[in-house]
């Protein structure tokens, strides 16, 4: 199964500014759901598809506006939301703090500061998921503060049933069960699924305790596997699609207390 991509609904009034940011973001990598100009049709979107993030006008057509759609939206899943607006009066402001949103960016913008809101939008909203279910925040980098921005240090982010991964300027989807196994490299590590593979800059230790995910074992100080998807092992190795990775013997007892030998 391919990756999957991040799903954006636009609700924008200005079918020129939406075509246009639509374009702009699929070029990213991102995935349109749709674009709306009214309450009703953003609603119908929302439920009738599936949407990780929203970037909402706050003057759209009708007689509820944007706020007033985002409390809808919200009342059926929460997902982060990016407000777009030329209202930036108090009484407005006042009005979409109470819908807690991700981002506020005020027209005119352009598609740099909207990456970046994006981004902010995906990793607020996964950490303050994370606190909820867990009561900790895990961090996305361990020397997050000394970041470059280089493309060598994307992100890696855990969401329920999926990774967010980040790469170039958008942020990729990943089914947690259609990881096959990860491979470490001296300060890298690679995430491989049936026809991706994603590197990323940090070590195999903070890649396990960041996605947190119980089927993916260590069998090796250089491998994890995905037990979900062994297509047969034995006490020296597995194989997992075609791939022959090597059991290491430190790790082997532990790998064997995952199945049942009766």
């Amino acid at each position: 199964m391919p990756a999957e991509k991040i799903n954006i609904l636009i609700v924008e009034d200005e079918s020129i500014v939406a075509l246009d940011l639509a374009n702009g973001l699929e070029r990213d990598g991102y995935n349109i759901t749709g674009i709306a100009d009214n309450a009703e049709e953003a609603q119908q979107l929302f439920n009738d598809n599936e949407v990780d993030i929203v970037l909402m006008d706050v003057n759209i057509i009708g007689e509820k506006d944007g706020i007033d759609t985002a409390i809808e939206i919200l009342k059926h899943k929460a997902v982060p939301i990016i407000y777009l607006t030329a209202f930036t009066d108090t009484a407005t402001i006042d009005r979409i703090k109470h819908t807690h949103p991700s981002a506020f960016l005020s027209k005119p913008y352009n598609l740099t500061n909207v990456r970046i809101a994006i981004d902010l939008a995906v990793n607020n909203f996964a950490v303050s998921r994370e606190q909820q279910t867990t009561g900790k925040i895990i961090p996305l980098d361990k020397d997050s503060s000394r970041n470059t921005g280089s493309p060598e240090r994307e992100m890696i982010l855990r969401m329920n049933d999926h990774i967010f991964v980040k790469s170039n300027y958008a942020f990729v989807k990943l089914k947690l069960c259609e990881l096959l196994y990860v491979e470490a490299e001296n300060n890298y590590v690679s995430i491989i699924t049936t026809d991706k593979k994603f590197l990323l800059r940090l070590s195999l230790s903070q890649l396990l305790d960041k996605i947190n995910y119980k089927p993916l074992v260590r069998i090796h100080r250089s491998y994890a596997v995905n037990i979900n998807t062994i297509q047969s092992f034995n006490e020296q190795e597995v194989e997992i699609n075609q791939q022959h990775l090597p059991i290491g013997r430190n790790y082997k007892e532990e790998f064997l207390k995952h199945f049942d030998f009766r």
